[in-house]
This record gives structure tokens, sequence and C-alpha cells, in this order.
């Protein structure tokens, strides 16, 4: 028998790495000496780099950018294979990097994106995919695009240095100095929300308030964005009202389509791509995937529906394993999964089941096993 083991990390607890050592130990102790193979796995959100170097035998590069507040921070990313690179863009722009009492995305920039992008073309990678989740910015993507050599003018022809509040300044925009690696480059934008760049819908109205914006800041930034947008629309002939995801990550998916011709592809899918999921799921007689938590959202771009609908094209069981069960859970069903497990057995606090992580989820393992070496001597 052989058995695949690829879970989420279950945030705050569990690595993905972790589940599949225990996945591992509990297979052992039901089975005996079976065949079995664990590979990390991410949706594009946190933990994706760690999760594409890990599973490719990859390496972590660590420099020097400006964070969401011109601030000089620490970033990784993500480098395997002979040219491939994985970003996260919340590692030089996120909101974590931004303290809570100085959140206000007027005052945020993408530009240390750009400068990872940057240091990946630097080093000879051309074909980076870029996670655009957990931003704290609502710049449209101009500092990314102002680390590549991209301009920003205001009506007197004066720079702009890429923040959410020059969004009302945009005159025009030149690209005749952009770095040309990146048009040469391959360029896959992780994103998982279909956003347009303004409106209702629009990065601004969806996504500001958690960035810190009040309704004032909100319509500011709005008038700004309609701005930009019809300098784009003006310059390139690109309406980003049109584009699916150009608002996801205050704008950067617009940017990154824009002036870097990306791809918008769905996180999940990328990072199965990367990791070679379909090849790995040869000769695999079951796989066990799982999360923390699994409810209705699970189904829409989340790792059980990939991997799920991923192995039943191969006609490969799936079954989860996951730390709790939400709202519609077992929808997760129409989506490849045989079965639902919680590592959870009994009531208890949130606090509980978070430092007995390992233990629950582990004993949770014995009884799935164990199932299934019933419906193995049924059969």
């Amino acid at each position: 028998m052989k058995l695949l083991f690829a879970s989420d990390s279950f945030k705050g607890s569990l690595t993905s790495q972790k589940t599949c050592e225990l996945l591992t130990k509990a297979a052992f102790e039901v089975f005996g000496p079976c065949e079995t193979g664990g590979v990390p796995v991410a949706d594009g959100g946190e933990g994706t780099v760690e999760a594409v170097v890990e599973a490719e035998s990859g390496d972590l590069m660590t420099i020097s950018v400006h964070g969401p507040l011109m601030e000089e921070v620490a970033a990784s990313y993500g480098v395997f294979g002979a040219d491939k690179a994985v970003i996260e863009m919340a590692a030089a722009s996120g909101l974590p990097l931004v303290p809570d009492e100085l959140r206000n995305p007027l005052n945020t920039t993408t530009y240390g994106t750009g400068e990872m992008i940057l240091d990946a073309l630097e080093r000879g990678y051309k074909d980076i995919s870029i996670a655009i989740g957990g931003s704290a910015t609502n710049d449209g993507g101009m500092g990314c695009a102002r680390a590549l050599g991209a301009r920003f003018l205001d009506r007197e022809g004066k720079e702009l240095e890429g923040f959410g509040r020059d969004l009302e300044n945009v005159a025009s925009i030149d690209v005749s100095g952009m770095d040309p690696r990146i048009r040469e480059a391959k360029i896959t934008v992780m994103c998982d929300v279909t956003n347009p760049l303004c409106g209702k819908d629009g990065a601004t109205y969806t996504f500001g308030k958690q960035k810190g914006a009040t309704p004032e800041i909100q319509d500011r930034l709005e008038k700004g964005m309609c701005n930009y947008r019809d300098i784009i629309k003006d310059t390139f002939g690109i309406d980003c009202d049109t584009i699916k995801g150009a608002g996801a990550a205050g704008g950067l998916g617009a940017a990154l389509r824009v002036f870097f011709d990306g791809e918008m592809k769905s996180g999940i899918e990328t990072v199965l791509d990367l990791i070679h999921f379909d090849e790995r799921l040869e000769g695999v007689d079951l796989v066990v995937t799982g999360e923390g938590r699994t409810d209705w959202q699970s189904c829409f771009g989340k790792v059980m529906q990939g991997v799920g609908e991923h192995a039943r094209a191969k006609g490969v069981p799936v079954l989860g394993l996951s730390g709790s069960m939400g709202h519609k859970a077992m929808d997760i069903c129409n989506c490849g999964i045989s079965s639902l497990m919680t590592s959870v057995n009994a009531p208890m606090q949130v606090s509980e089941a978070m430092e007995r992580a390992e233990e629950l989820y582990y004993e949770a393992a014995l009884r799935m096993f164990r199932f299934v070496k019933v419906g193995m001597d049924l059969r």
C-alpha cells in the first residue's frame, strides 16, 4: 500500500511537515511496513514559500527591502530548480509589518515587493510566482512597479513616491525605463479573489477597512484609484475594472497584470503545479489531506479542495483530517474528499486544543487508519 500525505498547516499549532510526520507514525502502527510520502502544501497564502521550498528542496533567499512604511525589513523568498522563484508579497508589504496605530493605506507602499522581484531577476530567476494575499497596501501596485523602473508623474511632471496617497495625483505613467528583464520573465500571480480595481467591490471598499482606512480615507483612496484606473486605460488601453483580481492586494493585481504581463492563477493550483503534485499521485492508493478548520470556504481555492480534485482526476481516494468542522464542512466531499474526521475528540477550549495539537492529531490519525484497515479486511 502506498500513502501520500498532503495537508495544509494548522495555523498556530501544526506545520504541514509535522502532520506528515504524525500520519507516517500512525500508518506504520496500524498497517505495519508500508510506503508513505509527505508533501507540504499551501494555498497561496501564508506559508506558501516555505511549503514550496521544502517540497522542492529549494532555498530561501533573505534580503533587506523596504517595508510598507518604507522602513528597512528583512524579507525572504524561495528559489528552486534552474530559474524558479516564489514570492509572498506579505513578506515585504504585509499588514503584520505595520503597527496597529500606524495602519493607514494612504501611507503604505508595495515598493518592497518590487525589490524582491528585482532581486530574483538579478539572480537569474525568470519564472516567478507571486502570492499577493495579506497586504497592508492600497497603492495600486505603483510602489512595486516603481522599484522596477516605472515612473508615475503628477501634473507638473514630478515623480510620485508610490504610496496610496499618490493615486489621486497620477497624471501620466512612463515605463520606458522599466527593467527589461521583467518583460522576459514569466510572472504568475497567485490570486483567489476576483475583485475589480474600483467600485463597491473593488480594492478600496472591499479591503481598505481591514488595513486601517476610515470611511473618509476610503472615499479619498477610491477617488484616487479611479483616477489611476483612467490613466492606465488612456495610456495602455487596458480597463482594470474588467480584469478579475485587479483589486487584489490593494490593486497590486492590476500592476502585475498591466506592467509585468502577469497571469492570474488560483493559489492552490499554482502551488500544486510548482510541487508537481500530479506526478506524486502516481501509484498512490490513498491520500490524506486536511487543515485547521474545514467549513464552506474550504471548497473555494483552499488546500483540501485542490488536493481532492487533483486526486479524484487520477482515481485516488482522499480522506480529510482537520482540526475542526464548521458550517457546511461536509461540502468538501463534493471536491473529491471521501470523508472527513476531526482531531478534537471532546468539548474543549481552543487553547487546550492548540496546546494538545500533536497528541490529538496523532490519536485521530490512528482512529482514521483503523477504520481504513476495517474496510480493507471487509474487502
